[in-house]
């Protein structure tokens, strides 16, 4: 149960922090399109999407369901799961004008650029992350053999 409880409130964090990115990026675009007010349609609509895309980070990214699968296929799946359902949530609560093709391509685009920024910031948090415990790890193996000679 407890182990419920801790990944129940990493979800929730992490749908928050989606929450409000979702949050500034859409006010983004009401500043190109001179949108002047946001309605409670659509904010119940980005808070379902960062609920239910949190979920589907967790599903596909932790090995809560998926214990091995390639960063690249889990990437791909998340793609499949998650691109689907907020194109449904932008086209039912209008986040854009949804009649326009050229809304829709700058919908699109806009989501694999921040897929990609996401997942190039996340490679190289996990690079750095790698470097310092490698580090970290040679040292304690040094002091465990100078301990050794030592003794």
């Amino acid at each position: 149960m407890k182990n419920f409880f801790k990944h129940l409130i990493e979800w929730k964090m992490s749908a928050c922090a989606v929450f409000t990115a979702a949050i500034f990026i859409y006010l983004s675009f009401c500043l190109v399109y001179d949108i002047r007010e946001v309605s409670t349609g659509v904010l119940w609509g980005l808070f379902w999407v960062s609920a239910a895309s949190s979920l589907i980070q967790a599903v596909c990214f932790s090995e809560w369901i998926i214990k091995k699968l390639r960063y690249t296929w889990r990437s791909l799946l998340f793609v499949l799961l998650f691109l689907p359902l907020l194109s449904f949530a932008a086209w039912k609560t209008h986040w854009f004008p949804t009649g326009q093709t050229g809304a829709w391509v700058m919908f699109i685009g806009v989501f694999f650029f921040v897929f990609a920024v996401m997942t190039v910031g996340f490679d190289i948090y996990f690079r750095v992350t790698g470097r310092k415990y490698d580090g970290l790890i040679g040292r304690y193996r040094k002091e465990k053999e100078e301990e050794e000679m030592n003794d």
